[in-house]
């Protein structure tokens, strides 16, 4: 199982990725060097967002299709799934 998640850093910006464990993930953004170097000057971040998929595939073609979001379609994305 794959997640696409969107993560909102201390500074309100959004992060996207994709990961098999979403937990660990999370943790690594906010407490390691396994972060992304993007998060780890944004800290701490928390999940706003998460999606499974069945395969790497099909998270990678949401992730690159939600990148090209604009902010305020990221947050409709998250709002519409509350």
């Amino acid at each position: 199982m794959y997640y696409l998640y969107i993560l909102e850093c201390a500074d309100s910006t959004l992060y996207t990725g994709i990961t098999v464990d979403l937990e660990r993930r999370v943790e690594e953004h906010n407490n390691s060097k396994l972060g992304a170097k993007y998060t780890s000057a944004r800290r701490p971040v928390k999940v706003i967002y998460s999606a499974s998929f069945e395969n790497r595939s099909l998270a990678s073609k949401e992730e690159y299709r939600v990148k090209k979001l604009n902010r305020d379609e990221k947050l409709e994305l998250i709002n519409w799934k509350k």
